[in-house]
C-alpha cells in the first residue's frame, strides 16, 4: 500500500510522475504483471520493475512522455535479450501512465469573490494558494482545502518566479493593491493573468501601466475584467464565470493569453 500512499502525496503536491505498470511478460524476466514503479521529474523512482537495463528503459521513457505534452500514455514492449542483452531471455510490456503537474492558481485577496473562487477551482483540480495580509479573512474556516499565505499580496506578486502552469487572479480589496499586483505580474510567464473589475477600471489600469512604461505587448496580457460572460451577479457566479474561463485555457495550451474583455462578464471591484 505504501506505492499508492505515495501516489496520493505526490498528486496532493501537484508534482508531475508517471506509473509505469507491466501488463504481461513472457518467459524468465525480473518481474510479473501487476508490478509497478513511479518515476519522478527529477528521474527518482518509487519501487521496482526489476532493475538493470530494463528499468532504465523505462524511466528514459517516462521521462520523454513527461516531456510530451501531447503524449499522456505509452506502452513499452521489450524483448530483454535481443532488446538489451539482458540474459534473462524474456519479454516485457510496460504500460507508461503520465500524471502532469497540476495547474497552480494564485489568488491575491481574500474577499467573497475569491472565497468562492477558491472553493471551486480546489473542486476543479487547481493547486490554490490565496494571499491576504488580513489574518482575519484568511482563516481554514473560509478557506478550508486550500493553501493560505499570510502576507502582503504586493510583495508575493512581486516574489514569484511565474511559469507556464501559473494562474494567476487579483482580486483584493483595494484599486492601488490591484494594480501593484498587476505590475508586479504581467512580465512574468503565465498560463493566465487577470483582476476583477469593470472595463472602466480596466482601461484606468491600463492608461497607469503605459505612463508607468510598460508595452503595448505587456499591458495586453492581462485580462479584466475576469471571466466568461454568463451575466454573472453574485460572487458564486462569478467564480463560475473565472472557472470556466480557467479551464477552457487550461484544457487548450495553446490558447493565447490575452484579454477577452469583448466576451467577459463586467463585474465591479
Amino acid at each position: 500500500m505504501s506505492l499508492y500512499a505515495d501516489i496520493e502525496k505526490l498528486t496532493e503536491l501537484g508534482r508531475p510522475f508517471v506509473v509505469a505498470t507491466v501488463v504481461s511478460s513472457q518467459g524468465s524476466t525480473p518481474q510479473k504483471p501487476g508490478s509497478k514503479m513511479v518515476v519522478l521529474e527529477t528521474g527518482e523512482v518509487v519501487e521496482t520493475i526489476g532493475g538493470g537495463a530494463i528499468e532504465q528503459q523505462v524511466v528514459t521513457a517516462a521521462l520523454a512522455l513527461l516531456a510530451a505534452p501531447e503524449r499522456h500514455t505509452q506502452l513499452l514492449e521489450t524483448h530483454l535479450t535481443h532488446d538489451l542483452g539482458m540474459c534473462c531471455g524474456g519479454s516485457m510490456t510496460v504500460f507508461l501512465e503520465k500524471h502532469a503537474q497540476a495547474a497552480r492558481l494564485w489568488v491575491f485577496g481574500a474577499g467573497h469573490v475569491a472565497k468562492e473562487l477558491a472553493h471551486l477551482a480546489h473542486y476543479v483540480g487547481f493547486q490554490v494558494v490565496v494571499v491576504d495580509e488580513r489574518e482575519a479573512m484568511l482563516n481554514a474556516e473560509r478557506f478550508p482545502q486550500v493553501s493560505r499565505e499570510v502576507a502582503y499580496p504586493a510583495d508575493v506578486a512581486k516574489a514569484l518566479p511565474g511559469g507556464p502552469d501559473c494562474y494567476f487572479c487579483v482580486t483584493t480589496h483595494d484599486h492601488p493593491l490591484d494594480q501593484a499586483c498587476i505590475e508586479a505580474l504581467v512580465r512574468k510567464p503565465s498560463a493566465y493573468l487577470g483582476v476583477i473589475g469593470s472595463r472602466r477600471k480596466a482601461a484606468r489600469f491600463r492608461q497607469r501601466l503605459l505612463a508607468a512604461g510598460f508595452s503595448e505587448d505587456e499591458v495586453g496580457r492581462f485580462e479584466s475584467p475576469m471571466g466568461v460572460d454568463i451575466s454573472a451577479i453574485t460572487p458564486q457566479e462569478i467564480a463560475v464565470s473565472i472557472i470556466g474561463r480557467l479551464v477552457a485555457i487550461r484544457r487548450s495550451p495553446a490558447a493565447p493569453n490575452k484579454s477577452v474583455s469583448k466576451e467577459a462578464t463586467p463585474v465591479s471591484g
